[in-house]
């Protein structure tokens, strides 16, 4: 006797053709309120569902395997995974089910490495990465607005957020270092991870104040030394050269996509002057500011079409 694992569209609604309803969105407590929370094993062929759980918790099953989870926490579920969940009545939250190869096909094409998150069925604690989870909710708001406005390009439009989920997701788990299905190893290390991510969070807000190296030790607890070593050890990379590839990601961005001078720059980057950041930016890309301005911009420049004459 073999046993039968239902083929669900969604839970609970026949199986449809995947490309049906290409993305679909809804909140976690809507659907399995109907079930008392408690959703059996089943498998979403050609689909796959993104939860994001935003309150509550209770456990994941996806092949055999079972996670206690709490908020907030990601849970993946690729085409083809046999799943099921018991959520404690609290729970809430989006989940997002979608055709999985049209959002392969355009990662393929636009970002690869994104594959292997979107074919591994993964759970985890984004707690630990604050920095990267709080975009995800303004990607799935977005997705629900694109579902409601029910309109032309609003596949097109779902699949693509949906593929910002992923960058996010991504950008999570290089954060924390996860490399299989559970979170983020032992509590050491999880506690070293949400350090980094504190610094790479101040980082982004008080770069342009030219903080120091133990203004940013200080904040997450560590003396410079500690904390550079962290880094080196989780990032592969000191923290001070953590802040410089700020400045210069910032530095760049302005020189490409503004029209301010070169000393308005370095003004609003927190250089004394424009000579310092002018060493600065030279020492840390081999090229001048101007120099960088220059060749980027002829990069982005439309290339001339030359007619010649028959």
């Amino acid at each position: 006797m073999t046993s039968h694992i239902p083929n669900y569209a969604l839970y609970g609604d026949v199986a449809s053709p995947s490309w049906l309803d290409s993305v679909h969105i809804e909140q976690i407590h809507e659907r399995s309120s109907l079930f008392d929370f408690d959703i059996a094993p089943h498998v979403h062929h050609g689909l796959i569902q993104v939860l994001y759980i935003t309150s509550g918790g209770g456990e994941v099953f996806i092949d055999a395997q079972q996670w206690q989870v709490r908020a907030p926490s990601l849970v993946i579920v690729p085409t083809r995974h046999v799943h099921g969940f018991h959520f404690l009545p609290e729970v809430d939250g989006p989940v997002v089910t979608a055709a999985q190869q049209p959002l392969e096909s355009i990662a393929s094409v636009a970002a690869p490495s994104l594959l292997r998150h979107i074919r591994e069925p993964r759970v985890m604690d984004v707690s630990g990465s604050p920095r990267h989870a709080d975009a995800l909710l303004p990607l799935f708001q977005a997705i629900e607005r694109e579902r409601r406005v029910h309109t032309s390009g609003e596949p097109t439009a779902g699949t693509a957020l949906l593929l910002a989920v992923f960058v996010q997701i991504g950008r999570i788990v290089s954060s924390l270092r996860i490399d299989d299905m559970a979170t983020a190893g032992d509590s050491e290390r999880s506690r070293k991870a949400e350090r980094i991510e504190r610094f790479r969070t101040q980082v982004d807000a008080q770069f342009r104040q030219r903080w120091s190296i133990e203004q940013y030790a200080s904040d997450v607890g560590l003396s410079a030394g500690q904390l550079s070593r962290l880094c080196r050890e989780l990032l592969g990379m000191s923290a001070l050269d953590v802040l410089n590839a700020r400045i210069v990601h910032e530095a760049e961005r302005e020189l490409v996509y503004s029209n301010l001078a070169v000393k308005q720059i370095a003004a609003l980057l927190g250089f004394a002057d424009e000579a310092y950041f002018g060493r600065f930016f030279r020492k840390q890309t081999g090229r001048t500011p101007t120099e960088f301005r220059e060749s980027a911009r002829m990069q982005l420049a439309p290339v001339e079409r030359v007619q010649v004459a028959a």
